[in-house]
């Protein structure tokens, strides 16, 4: 899921011992076919990389109503994804094909969106986990315990976008090498919202 942010390209997960291959997700799905639900979980985490790379390419400007959209957003599943947000339909298919070839062609960090769920999660997650941590070895001393609760807020506040981006990168996406395009149309979601659907469907690679 995204939100808006300004735009960052490079490749930061060929860090030597992860370099993304086209064939990684057919062959864990040829090797672990017989998992439950595992088809289904590699799509969403292709599509969720795909819905990030396609706010960010329209955050850059290719939407054509000369605007800066602040409210895109979207919400990925294993058919594809809802966008959010004021959108021309012929930007967004101009996006969303551009989004496909630029991960695909090495552009990986388009898979990462600093306004993802993911962060939040973490975040809530790390602070969580922190302040439980100060509350069981600080002392009980009430001003004691305001202090270590501050602390442990900092901490999680500075280290819970890398932790977040990290999460995104290995767990919650994938580059989508085993997508294709279906179509792309108008509709609502799940609670009524107007949105564009992005559909796709997988291919073996």
């Amino acid at each position: 899921m995204t939100n808006t942010a300004s735009a960052s390209t490079g490749n930061s997960w060929d860090i030597g011992f992860f370099h993304p291959q086209p064939t990684q997700d057919s062959q864990l799905l040829k090797d672990l076919g017989f998992i439950p639900g595992l088809k289904e979980a590699l799509m969403v985490r292709q599509v969720h990389a795909l819905e990030h790379a396609t706010a960010w390419i329209l955050e850059q400007g290719i939407n054509p109503n000369g605007n800066t959209n602040d409210n895109f957003g979207g919400m990925s599943t294993d058919k594809g994804f809802y966008l959010y947000g004021s959108v021309d339909s012929n930007a967004l298919d101009t996006a969303v094909k551009q989004a496909l070839s630029r991960l695909k062609g090495g552009e990986w960090n388009l898979a990462v969106h600093p306004r993802c769920g993911t962060n939040l999660s973490v975040a809530i997650l790390l602070t969580t986990g922190l302040a439980l941590g100060a509350n069981f070895f600080f002392p009980k001393d009430p001003l004691q315990q305001i202090l270590s609760f501050s602390v442990a807020a900092k901490t999680a506040f500075e280290i819970a976008p890398d932790l977040g981006s990290a999460a995104q990168k290995y767990l919650t996406t994938s580059i989508p090498f085993n997508i294709s395009i279906s179509k792309i149309y108008p509709t609502k979601d799940f609670w009524g919202n107007k949105a564009y659907f992005v559909e796709v469907e997988w291919q073996d690679s």
